[in-house]
């Protein structure tokens, strides 16, 4: 039943990255396109722990973490920039 419920949710993790990243190259706007870029860096994430669970391996939840942080970091910058203009 484990098994069945991690395949769902690494096909609706599939889904999602493939909306975003439709997002990602259709978006009309660059904000459009951070809040796509942000949600695929999420859905990586996701992707990541969905692996770490199926090969019992802790120490991809700290690569999982450090690529939030990253993440995070990462759209702070941007949304900086797009705040004061091109």
């Amino acid at each position: 039943m484990v098994e069945l419920l991690v395949s769902v949710a690494a096909a609706i993790t599939g889904v999602a990255f493939l909306l975003a990243l439709y997002r990602f190259l259709k978006g009309p706007s660059v904000a459009d396109r951070v809040v796509a870029f942000d949600v695929m860096t999420i859905v990586g994430i996701t992707a990541i722990v969905l692996v770490a669970y199926l090969e019992g391996r802790g120490i991809y939840l700290d690569v999982a973490l450090v690529y939030a942080l990253l993440s995070f970091l990462g759209v702070i910058v941007v949304a900086r920039y797009i705040e004061r203009g091109f």
